[in-house]
């Protein structure tokens, strides 16, 4: 479990999420399953955990645990399965919005600049949309919104000129290619964190993350019963503002300002440095 993913902010987010220890409760993004574990351990023997993830990978991290029931699909359809598995609603539910250490260090599933591999990107990997695929066929102006908009990248305009005079030469199939064709983009000083940019921007595009994170919060106060909480890990300022606005116009706040690692779990893990945990309750 921890080689395949360190939850972060475990015990802020538990504690602030498990309220009623025989309730029912979903983790929408499994993953490693560490979060997972630490609210069965909250949960009385009545209680009642339903994981969701799309990555077929994260299956094999199910704890064998009566109460436990494994979910292969995306956050997004969590109403769905909330109405067939727990009609009465649910009393809490977690997201942690972060790719897992296991995504990012398998080196073919293509997350990473630190690796040579097929630049894929897929969370699930039945996905038909790869990032090859992106930057292969998408015009120049729309490689350049989603570095803008995805990836909050200041010269969006120059990385696009580049990957499209680069691919014009030859298709961009790996990581190497698409390193090679931006390197004129990056500062000396700082190239990895212009890469990481970039490199988010497409994973965003790849896997529809903020179209499903739209979904997943609508249905997730759907799916919530009153008094319920919502708990939101993000890790970049467009997640961020998008779970923040939620919460300020559709429930109470339980947190007034996000809840940040301690410098300890950084250290440890340095993962967590960008983490911030919001948690509401549906009114």
């Amino acid at each position: 479990m921890s080689e395949y993913h360190v939850p972060v902010l475990l015990k802020e987010s538990i504690d602030l999420l498990v309220t009623n220890p025989c309730g029912t409760y979903a983790d929408a993004t499994f993953g490693g399953g560490g979060h997972s574990a630490e609210i069965l351990r909250s949960l009385a023997p009545e209680g009642r955990l339903i994981g969701f993830d799309r990555d077929a990978d994260a299956a094999a991290n199910a704890p064998q645990d009566s109460r436990f029931t494994f979910v292969h699909n995306n956050f997004r359809f969590i109403h769905n399965y909330t109405l067939l598995l727990a009609p009465e609603g649910l009393d809490g539910i977690l997201a942690d919005l972060g790719v897992s250490s296991h995504q990012f260090d398998t080196a073919e599933r293509g997350f990473s600049f630190r690796f040579s591999a097929p630049l894929d990107m897929r969370m699930n990997v039945q996905g038909q949309l790869t990032a090859a695929d992106i930057v292969n066929s998408y015009t120049q102006d729309e490689l350049e919104m989603i570095l803008r908009i995805y990836g909050e990248l200041p010269q969006a305009a120059a990385v696009a000129r580049l990957i499209v005079s680069a691919r014009a030469k030859a298709p961009i199939l790996a990581t190497d290619d698409l390193d090679n064709a931006v390197a004129p983009a990056l500062p000396s000083f700082a190239g990895h964190k212009v890469l990481a940019k970039i490199y988010q921007a497409l994973r965003i595009e790849v896997n529809g993350e903020m179209r499903a994170l739209d979904k997943f919060l609508a249905g997730a106060l759907a799916s919530l019963k009153p008094g319920g909480r919502l708990a939101v890990i993000t890790y970049h300022s467009l997640e961020d503002r998008a779970a923040k606005t939620f919460m300020k116009q559709n429930m109470r706040l339980v947190t007034r300002k996000p809840v940040l690692p301690q410098e300890g779990e950084i250290s440890d893990n340095t993962r967590a440095r960008s983490a911030k945990l919001r948690v509401a309750e549906k009114i």
